[in-house]
């Protein structure tokens, strides 16, 4: 059976009246890359502050590594990394410099810290820029020195909290390439995220997370196949009509009607059943216009399990100011 290395039971926050995070219960196997996907607001970083003992636990409990957050914060600390959302980097430090100064807070001993930056330099492809400033870095070089960062005393679980924000696909996939090193080296990953595909593609288990709850939790798979093997799409005459005549047929599971187009979930292959569904509403009287026929995708995931796309449920928000490497020795 696989070890847990973060466990929550029960866990709430408020801002205020504002409940952030609303009794919410999970785990986090040891080896695994774990994301929350939701949007700004959701309650993602808030839990992410809780479990790195950045905020104080109000009600619940919750274990990273065996030790309690609550209770047990100095021993939390000493078993993670972090990758905070805003950049946290001395920027008038070399990169290596950045990475020595991380090692001797911790206490590294001097040829343990030197090994480890090498080894951490190459991991990040970084080597040739050792010597320059973190102000000169491009912006996907800084996060892969936060990253390198985040990973100098080898911690058992490294939190990222919206890792590649505002990153080209180019950048945000090479980050993916080294986040799967990192777990192959055996480091537990919990990550926030609220870009769909990155979730889908670098997740083994996936929760959802909206207004503070979590809705679905499983692999990209699971949650995929639970929608049915194809997902229909149809733009009709009058879709009102045509919901209530498809919801009556059999191996239609699901029919949810937004602004111009009806998305069918589907218990069988579309093949089998699309010349039924057309018959139908043609006997009905009801005009079929258009027609897209797709295998369900985590778009399709949030939205029939949270009632709106990703981007509905997006709200801007402040970022909290960056905690200092002091704060967390």
């Amino acid at each position: 059976m696989t070890a847990n290395v973060i466990e929550v039971n029960n866990l709430e926050h408020k801002y205020g009246d504002l409940k952030a995070v609303d009794n919410i219960s999970f785990t986090v196997q040891k080896g695994e890359i774990f994301s929350f996907l939701g949007p700004n607001g959701a309650g993602k970083s808030t839990v992410i502050n809780i479990l790195t003992t950045l905020r104080k636990l109000q009600k619940g409990e919750a274990k990273v590594n065996g030790y309690d957050v609550a209770k047990e914060s100095k021993y939390v600390r000493k078993s993670i990394g972090i990758v905070f959302q805003m950049m946290c980097l001395d920027y008038e430090m070399t990169v290596c410099e950045n990475l020595e100064y991380h090692g001797k807070i911790y206490s590294m001993p001097k040829e343990e810290r030197r090994k480890r930056i090498d080894e951490l330099l190459k991991l990040t492809e970084l080597d040739n820029k050792r010597n320059t400033l973190a102000k000169d870095l491009s912006g996907g070089m800084k996060r892969r020195l936060e990253l390198a960062r985040g990973l100098m005393t080898k911690p058992a679980v490294l939190f990222l909290d919206e890792p590649t924000i505002g990153f080209d696909i180019q950048t945000r996939m090479r980050m993916w390439e080294y986040l799967r090193e990192i777990k192959k080296e055996g480091t537990t990953i919990f990550m926030t995220t609220h870009y769909m595909e990155e979730a889908d593609q670098l997740s083994d288990r996936i929760s959802i997370i909206d207004h503070g709850k979590i809705i679905v939790t499983g692999t990209a798979l699971e949650l995929k196949n639970q929608l049915g093997e194809d997902l229909l799409y149809l733009e009709t005459s009058d879709n009102k009509a045509a919901a209530e005549v498809l919801r009556t047929i059999e191996s239609v599971t699901a029919v949810d009607d937004d602004a111009k187009s009806l998305r069918i979930m589907l218990g069988v292959d579309v093949t089998h059943i699309l010349p039924k569904i057309m018959d139908s509403l043609r006997q009905k009287g009801i005009e079929i216009t258009t027609v897209n026929i797709k295998k369900p995708s985590m778009d399709d995931v949030f939205v029939h399990y949270t009632g709106h796309d990703l981007r509905e449920g997006y709200t801007q928000e402040k970022p909290e100011e960056c905690e200092t490497v002091e704060a967390l020795k």
